[in-house]
Protein backbone atom coordinates (compact mmCIF):
# COMPACT_ATOMS: atom_id res chain seq x y z
CA UNK A 1 0.00 0.00 0.00
CA UNK A 2 2.47 2.43 0.92
CA UNK A 3 4.75 1.43 -1.90
CA UNK A 4 1.67 2.80 -3.95
CA UNK A 5 1.42 5.68 -2.68
CA UNK A 6 4.60 6.79 -2.98
CA UNK A 7 4.30 5.69 -6.63
CA UNK A 8 1.09 7.95 -7.27
CA UNK A 9 3.15 10.56 -5.48
CA UNK A 10 5.83 10.70 -7.38
CA UNK A 11 3.72 10.92 -10.68
CA UNK A 12 1.91 13.79 -9.33
CA UNK A 13 5.16 15.34 -8.35
CA UNK A 14 6.79 14.62 -12.07
CA UNK A 15 3.96 15.14 -14.27
CA UNK A 16 3.61 19.37 -14.39
CA UNK A 17 7.59 18.97 -14.31
CA UNK A 18 7.20 16.93 -17.93
CA UNK A 19 4.55 19.33 -19.01
CA UNK A 20 6.81 22.09 -18.02
CA UNK A 21 9.80 20.60 -20.38
CA UNK A 22 7.23 20.64 -23.59
CA UNK A 23 6.43 23.75 -25.67
CA UNK A 24 2.49 23.59 -26.34
CA UNK A 25 0.97 25.20 -29.09
CA UNK A 26 -2.59 24.96 -29.90
CA UNK A 27 -3.25 25.78 -34.23
CA UNK A 28 -6.69 26.11 -35.43
CA UNK A 29 -7.96 25.93 -38.99
CA UNK A 30 -10.37 24.17 -41.50
CA UNK A 31 -9.39 20.52 -41.95
CA UNK A 32 -12.79 18.74 -43.00
CA UNK A 33 -15.18 20.06 -45.88
CA UNK A 34 -14.24 21.80 -48.91
CA UNK A 35 -11.78 23.84 -47.77
CA UNK A 36 -9.47 20.95 -45.86
CA UNK A 37 -6.91 21.55 -48.02
CA UNK A 38 -6.41 25.06 -47.16
CA UNK A 39 -5.99 23.62 -43.54
CA UNK A 40 -3.78 20.93 -44.48
CA UNK A 41 -1.02 23.02 -46.75
CA UNK A 42 -1.17 25.41 -43.39
CA UNK A 43 -0.55 22.69 -41.56
CA UNK A 44 2.71 21.00 -43.58
CA UNK A 45 4.21 24.27 -43.64
CA UNK A 46 3.73 24.93 -39.71
CA UNK A 47 4.94 21.14 -39.50
CA UNK A 48 7.99 21.66 -42.07
CA UNK A 49 9.58 24.72 -40.02
CA UNK A 50 9.05 22.36 -36.63
CA UNK A 51 11.64 19.95 -38.91
CA UNK A 52 13.89 22.67 -39.57
CA UNK A 53 14.46 23.53 -35.96
CA UNK A 54 15.24 20.44 -35.26
CA UNK A 55 11.03 19.81 -33.53
CA UNK A 56 12.14 21.81 -30.58
CA UNK A 57 12.41 25.46 -29.06
CA UNK A 58 15.10 26.07 -26.68
CA UNK A 59 16.26 22.85 -26.30
CA UNK A 60 12.67 21.51 -25.31
CA UNK A 61 10.21 19.28 -27.42
CA UNK A 62 7.47 21.19 -29.14
CA UNK A 63 3.82 19.55 -29.28
CA UNK A 64 1.30 20.90 -31.80
CA UNK A 65 -2.43 20.35 -31.01
CA UNK A 66 -4.69 20.75 -34.20
CA UNK A 67 -7.71 21.62 -33.81
CA UNK A 68 -10.90 22.05 -36.94
CA UNK A 69 -12.78 24.84 -36.94
CA UNK A 70 -15.14 23.42 -39.66
CA UNK A 71 -14.65 26.91 -41.22
CA UNK A 72 -17.47 28.39 -38.35
CA UNK A 73 -17.14 30.85 -35.93
CA UNK A 74 -18.28 29.10 -32.92
CA UNK A 75 -16.30 26.62 -33.31
CA UNK A 76 -13.30 28.43 -33.73
CA UNK A 77 -14.15 29.70 -30.45
CA UNK A 78 -15.02 26.87 -28.75
CA UNK A 79 -11.82 25.35 -29.95
CA UNK A 80 -9.57 28.28 -29.10
CA UNK A 81 -10.79 28.06 -25.59
CA UNK A 82 -10.01 24.39 -25.37
CA UNK A 83 -6.86 24.82 -25.69
CA UNK A 84 -6.08 27.93 -23.29
CA UNK A 85 -8.47 26.18 -20.52
CA UNK A 86 -8.03 22.33 -20.52
CA UNK A 87 -4.70 21.93 -22.44
CA UNK A 88 -3.10 25.03 -21.42
CA UNK A 89 -1.24 25.77 -24.32
CA UNK A 90 1.60 28.63 -24.97
CA UNK A 91 0.89 29.72 -28.01
CA UNK A 92 -1.92 29.76 -30.85
CA UNK A 93 -1.29 29.53 -34.40
CA UNK A 94 -4.09 29.48 -37.52
CA UNK A 95 -7.14 30.82 -38.19
CA UNK A 96 -7.24 31.36 -41.67
CA UNK A 97 -10.87 32.78 -41.89
CA UNK A 98 -11.32 36.50 -40.96
CA UNK A 99 -14.73 35.85 -39.19
CA UNK A 100 -13.64 32.78 -36.97
CA UNK A 101 -10.56 34.59 -35.97
CA UNK A 102 -12.49 37.89 -34.75
CA UNK A 103 -14.70 35.34 -33.21
CA UNK A 104 -11.55 33.34 -31.02
CA UNK A 105 -9.74 36.99 -29.95
CA UNK A 106 -11.42 37.76 -27.08
CA UNK A 107 -10.31 34.05 -25.36
CA UNK A 108 -6.78 34.99 -25.84
CA UNK A 109 -5.92 38.05 -25.58
CA UNK A 110 -7.99 38.08 -22.33
CA UNK A 111 -5.60 34.83 -21.90
CA UNK A 112 -2.70 36.82 -22.77
CA UNK A 113 -2.02 33.89 -24.89
CA UNK A 114 -0.14 34.67 -27.84
CA UNK A 115 -1.69 33.79 -31.14
CA UNK A 116 -0.69 33.95 -34.76
CA UNK A 117 -2.54 34.78 -37.45
CA UNK A 118 -1.30 32.42 -40.74
CA UNK A 119 -3.70 34.18 -43.28
CA UNK A 120 -7.09 36.21 -41.68
CA UNK A 121 -6.10 39.82 -41.50
CA UNK A 122 -9.76 41.40 -40.74
CA UNK A 123 -9.53 45.53 -40.47
CA UNK A 124 -10.70 45.40 -37.00
CA UNK A 125 -7.61 43.12 -35.82
CA UNK A 126 -5.65 45.71 -37.61
CA UNK A 127 -7.08 48.53 -35.99
CA UNK A 128 -8.93 48.96 -32.81
CA UNK A 129 -9.04 45.62 -31.60
CA UNK A 130 -5.06 45.30 -32.64
CA UNK A 131 -3.32 43.78 -29.13
CA UNK A 132 0.51 43.69 -27.76
CA UNK A 133 -0.41 39.65 -27.78
CA UNK A 134 -1.44 39.08 -31.19
CA UNK A 135 0.61 39.02 -34.60
CA UNK A 136 -0.48 38.19 -37.70
CA UNK A 137 2.41 36.33 -41.04
CA UNK A 138 0.09 37.44 -43.53
CA UNK A 139 -1.77 40.42 -44.32
CA UNK A 140 -4.06 43.28 -43.66
CA UNK A 141 -6.86 41.65 -45.46
CA UNK A 142 -7.14 44.74 -48.09
CA UNK A 143 -3.46 45.07 -48.92
CA UNK A 144 -3.63 42.60 -51.50
CA UNK A 145 -6.73 43.68 -53.36
CA UNK A 146 -5.61 47.85 -53.14
CA UNK A 147 -2.07 46.23 -55.11
CA UNK A 148 -3.91 45.43 -57.20
CA UNK A 149 -6.03 48.11 -57.72
CA UNK A 150 -3.17 50.07 -58.54
CA UNK A 151 -1.28 47.33 -61.20
CA UNK A 152 -5.07 47.84 -62.82
CA UNK A 153 -4.11 51.76 -62.60
CA UNK A 154 -1.24 51.00 -64.40
CA UNK A 155 -3.19 49.46 -67.07
CA UNK A 156 -5.19 52.31 -67.88
CA UNK A 157 -8.25 50.62 -66.66
CA UNK A 158 -11.21 52.88 -66.49
CA UNK A 159 -14.00 50.51 -65.06
CA UNK A 160 -14.60 47.32 -62.98
CA UNK A 161 -17.79 44.99 -61.86
CA UNK A 162 -16.72 43.54 -58.25
CA UNK A 163 -17.80 40.48 -57.05
CA UNK A 164 -16.95 38.81 -53.03
CA UNK A 165 -18.36 36.99 -50.40
CA UNK A 166 -20.60 38.61 -48.20
CA UNK A 167 -18.26 37.87 -44.78
CA UNK A 168 -15.76 39.72 -42.78
CA UNK A 169 -12.88 39.30 -45.73
CA UNK A 170 -14.88 39.75 -48.44
CA UNK A 171 -16.01 43.42 -47.73
CA UNK A 172 -12.45 43.97 -46.67
CA UNK A 173 -10.41 42.96 -49.94
CA UNK A 174 -13.32 45.04 -52.22
CA UNK A 175 -13.17 48.15 -49.98
CA UNK A 176 -9.35 48.05 -49.88
CA UNK A 177 -9.61 47.68 -53.71
CA UNK A 178 -11.48 50.54 -54.15
CA UNK A 179 -8.57 52.94 -51.84
CA UNK A 180 -6.21 52.56 -55.00
CA UNK A 181 -8.63 52.29 -58.31
CA UNK A 182 -9.31 55.07 -59.69
CA UNK A 183 -11.83 53.98 -62.34
CA UNK A 184 -15.78 53.83 -61.88
CA UNK A 185 -16.78 50.67 -60.16
CA UNK A 186 -20.19 49.64 -62.18
CA UNK A 187 -21.60 47.43 -59.87
CA UNK A 188 -20.90 45.25 -56.71
CA UNK A 189 -22.29 42.45 -55.80
CA UNK A 190 -21.65 40.00 -52.29
CA UNK A 191 -22.15 36.21 -52.45
CA UNK A 192 -23.75 33.73 -49.62
CA UNK A 193 -20.47 32.61 -47.65
CA UNK A 194 -19.53 29.49 -47.67
CA UNK A 195 -22.28 27.81 -49.37
CA UNK A 196 -23.21 29.31 -52.57
CA UNK A 197 -21.15 27.94 -55.02
CA UNK A 198 -23.23 28.63 -58.52
CA UNK A 199 -22.19 32.26 -59.76
CA UNK A 200 -24.27 32.95 -62.73
CA UNK A 201 -26.09 35.02 -62.07
CA UNK A 202 -23.13 37.64 -60.81
CA UNK A 203 -21.24 37.01 -63.39
CA UNK A 204 -24.35 37.92 -65.74
CA UNK A 205 -24.71 41.30 -63.78
CA UNK A 206 -20.83 41.78 -64.91
CA UNK A 207 -21.49 41.16 -68.38
CA UNK A 208 -24.61 43.29 -68.44
CA UNK A 209 -22.35 46.38 -66.66
CA UNK A 210 -20.47 46.83 -69.83
CA UNK A 211 -17.54 47.44 -67.27
CA UNK A 212 -14.09 47.18 -69.08
CA UNK A 213 -12.77 44.21 -66.18
CA UNK A 214 -13.95 41.58 -63.26
CA UNK A 215 -12.16 41.97 -59.96
CA UNK A 216 -13.04 39.17 -58.08
CA UNK A 217 -11.90 37.70 -54.28
CA UNK A 218 -12.84 34.23 -53.61
CA UNK A 219 -10.68 31.32 -51.65
CA UNK A 220 -10.57 28.04 -51.95
CA UNK A 221 -13.72 25.75 -53.50
CA UNK A 222 -15.40 29.06 -54.34
CA UNK A 223 -12.27 30.59 -56.35
CA UNK A 224 -12.39 27.39 -58.14
CA UNK A 225 -16.15 27.20 -59.40
CA UNK A 226 -16.05 30.73 -59.72
CA UNK A 227 -12.98 30.69 -62.49
CA UNK A 228 -14.06 27.66 -64.20
CA UNK A 229 -17.70 29.16 -64.53
CA UNK A 230 -16.48 32.55 -66.08
CA UNK A 231 -14.21 30.44 -68.56
CA UNK A 232 -17.41 28.08 -69.23
CA UNK A 233 -19.55 31.17 -69.68
CA UNK A 234 -17.37 32.68 -72.37
CA UNK A 235 -16.53 36.08 -70.27
CA UNK A 236 -12.40 34.92 -71.14
CA UNK A 237 -12.87 37.00 -74.68
CA UNK A 238 -14.89 40.07 -73.25
CA UNK A 239 -13.88 41.01 -70.08
CA UNK A 240 -11.06 40.39 -68.75
CA UNK A 241 -10.89 38.73 -64.80
CA UNK A 242 -8.28 40.21 -62.18
CA UNK A 243 -8.23 38.21 -59.23
CA UNK A 244 -7.52 38.29 -55.22
CA UNK A 245 -6.78 35.05 -53.31
CA UNK A 246 -8.46 32.96 -55.90
CA UNK A 247 -5.56 31.14 -57.98
CA UNK A 248 -3.00 29.45 -55.65
CA UNK A 249 -1.18 25.80 -55.80
CA UNK A 250 -4.05 24.13 -54.11
CA UNK A 251 -6.90 25.55 -56.63
CA UNK A 252 -4.51 25.15 -59.65
CA UNK A 253 -5.03 21.19 -60.51
CA UNK A 254 -8.82 21.57 -60.26
CA UNK A 255 -8.15 25.31 -62.52
CA UNK A 256 -6.02 23.57 -64.78
CA UNK A 257 -5.39 25.82 -68.17
CA UNK A 258 -8.78 28.12 -67.23
CA UNK A 259 -6.10 29.53 -64.40
CA UNK A 260 -3.62 30.27 -67.36
CA UNK A 261 -3.14 34.47 -67.98
CA UNK A 262 -5.48 35.33 -65.09
CA UNK A 263 -3.14 37.86 -62.64
CA UNK A 264 -3.19 38.24 -59.33
CA UNK A 265 -1.34 39.99 -56.21
CA UNK A 266 0.23 38.16 -53.69
CA UNK A 267 3.13 38.69 -51.16
CA UNK A 268 4.77 35.20 -51.65
CA UNK A 269 5.02 33.29 -54.28
CA UNK A 270 6.97 30.15 -54.76
CA UNK A 271 9.92 31.59 -57.00
CA UNK A 272 10.90 34.38 -55.19
CA UNK A 273 14.36 34.20 -55.30
CA UNK A 274 15.93 33.97 -51.43
CA UNK A 275 17.82 31.21 -49.73
CA UNK A 276 15.45 30.16 -47.20
CA UNK A 277 11.99 30.43 -49.87
CA UNK A 278 14.15 27.85 -51.99
CA UNK A 279 14.75 25.15 -48.88
CA UNK A 280 11.34 25.82 -48.39
CA UNK A 281 9.84 24.99 -52.15
CA UNK A 282 12.24 22.14 -52.12
CA UNK A 283 12.02 20.52 -48.66
CA UNK A 284 8.02 20.78 -49.16
CA UNK A 285 7.83 19.00 -52.22
CA UNK A 286 10.55 16.29 -51.26
CA UNK A 287 8.36 16.07 -48.07
CA UNK A 288 5.16 16.00 -50.05
CA UNK A 289 5.52 14.52 -53.41
CA UNK A 290 3.17 15.60 -56.23
CA UNK A 291 2.41 19.07 -53.88
CA UNK A 292 3.31 22.11 -53.98
CA UNK A 293 3.46 24.81 -51.04
CA UNK A 294 0.55 27.61 -51.64
CA UNK A 295 0.77 31.19 -49.60
CA UNK A 296 -1.27 29.14 -46.74
CA UNK A 297 1.81 27.01 -46.25
CA UNK A 298 4.47 29.75 -46.45
CA UNK A 299 2.45 31.72 -44.34
CA UNK A 300 2.36 29.26 -41.31
CA UNK A 301 5.73 28.09 -41.88
CA UNK A 302 6.75 31.68 -40.94
CA UNK A 303 4.39 31.73 -38.25
CA UNK A 304 6.18 28.76 -36.22
CA UNK A 305 9.85 30.16 -36.84
CA UNK A 306 8.55 33.72 -35.56
CA UNK A 307 7.35 31.84 -32.47
CA UNK A 308 10.69 29.98 -32.05
CA UNK A 309 12.53 33.58 -32.35
CA UNK A 310 10.66 34.59 -29.15
CA UNK A 311 10.80 31.25 -27.40
CA UNK A 312 14.72 31.29 -28.13
CA UNK A 313 15.28 35.15 -27.06
CA UNK A 314 13.68 33.75 -23.63
CA UNK A 315 15.58 30.88 -23.26
CA UNK A 316 12.66 29.25 -22.41
CA UNK A 317 11.20 31.23 -20.23
CA UNK A 318 7.45 32.21 -21.53
CA UNK A 319 7.04 34.38 -18.63
CA UNK A 320 8.46 37.03 -19.79
CA UNK A 321 6.07 38.33 -22.27
CA UNK A 322 7.10 41.47 -22.95
CA UNK A 323 10.57 40.54 -23.76
CA UNK A 324 8.61 37.69 -26.27
CA UNK A 325 6.34 40.65 -27.69
CA UNK A 326 9.58 42.69 -28.38
CA UNK A 327 11.53 39.44 -29.94
CA UNK A 328 8.93 39.34 -32.43
CA UNK A 329 8.66 43.02 -33.44
CA UNK A 330 12.12 42.62 -34.50
CA UNK A 331 11.43 39.57 -37.28
CA UNK A 332 14.46 38.22 -36.18
CA UNK A 333 14.15 35.10 -38.62
CA UNK A 334 14.81 34.27 -42.09
CA UNK A 335 11.32 34.95 -44.00
CA UNK A 336 10.56 32.93 -47.25
CA UNK A 337 9.60 35.97 -48.29
CA UNK A 338 12.56 37.83 -47.60
CA UNK A 339 13.06 41.14 -44.87
CA UNK A 340 9.86 42.11 -43.97
CA UNK A 341 8.87 44.64 -40.77
CA UNK A 342 6.34 44.81 -38.62
CA UNK A 343 4.00 48.15 -37.63
CA UNK A 344 2.92 49.26 -34.40
CA UNK A 345 -0.39 46.87 -35.23
CA UNK A 346 1.78 43.36 -35.41
CA UNK A 347 0.77 43.58 -39.26
CA UNK A 348 4.13 42.90 -41.78
CA UNK A 349 4.89 45.87 -43.84
CA UNK A 350 5.88 43.93 -47.03
CA UNK A 351 6.24 43.80 -50.88
CA UNK A 352 3.54 42.65 -52.86
CA UNK A 353 3.69 41.04 -56.31
CA UNK A 354 2.04 40.22 -59.52
CA UNK A 355 1.46 36.80 -60.23
CA UNK A 356 0.43 35.07 -63.56
CA UNK A 357 0.00 30.96 -63.97
CA UNK A 358 2.78 29.74 -66.32
CA UNK A 359 3.47 26.19 -67.46
CA UNK A 360 6.85 25.27 -65.75
CA UNK A 361 9.79 23.25 -67.46
CA UNK A 362 7.96 19.97 -66.72
CA UNK A 363 4.37 21.26 -68.24
CA UNK A 364 3.35 21.58 -64.86
CA UNK A 365 0.86 24.84 -63.59
CA UNK A 366 2.51 27.01 -61.05
CA UNK A 367 2.45 30.77 -60.36
CA UNK A 368 5.21 32.84 -61.30
CA UNK A 369 6.39 36.01 -59.88
CA UNK A 370 5.56 38.85 -62.76
CA UNK A 371 6.68 42.14 -61.24
CA UNK A 372 6.59 43.86 -57.94
CA UNK A 373 3.30 45.84 -57.62
CA UNK A 374 4.70 47.93 -54.68
CA UNK A 375 7.37 47.89 -51.80
CA UNK A 376 6.79 47.88 -48.21
CA UNK A 377 3.63 48.64 -48.23
CA UNK A 378 1.59 49.32 -44.88
CA UNK A 379 -2.01 48.98 -44.21
CA UNK A 380 -4.24 51.75 -44.15
CA UNK A 381 -5.31 51.07 -40.69
CA UNK A 382 -2.35 50.59 -38.27
CA UNK A 383 -3.21 54.34 -37.11
CA UNK A 384 -6.03 53.21 -35.76
CA UNK A 385 -4.24 51.01 -33.18
CA UNK A 386 -3.66 52.24 -29.91
CA UNK A 387 -0.05 50.42 -29.75
CA UNK A 388 2.87 52.45 -30.22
Amino acid sequence: MRAALAAAMAIAFVGPALAADTNRIGFVNTFSGPSAAIGNDARNGFELALDHIGRKMDGRPVEVIYEDDQQKPDVGKQKTEKLIQSDRVDFLAGYNWSNVLLASLKPAVDSKTFLIGVNAGPSQLAGELCSPYVFLTSWQNDQTPAAMGLYMNQKGIKSAFLIGPNYAAGKDRLAGFKTTFKGEVLGEEYTVWPTQLDFSAELTKARNSKAESIFAFFPGAAGVQFLNQYVQAGMRQQIPLYTDGMIDELSLPSQKENALGILGALEWVNDLPNEQNRRFVADYRKKHPGLRPSFYGAQAYDAMQLINSAVVAVKGDLSQKDAMKAEMEKVNFKSVRGSYKYGNNHVPIQNFYLIDVVKDTNGELSLKTVATIIEDNQDRFHDKCPLK
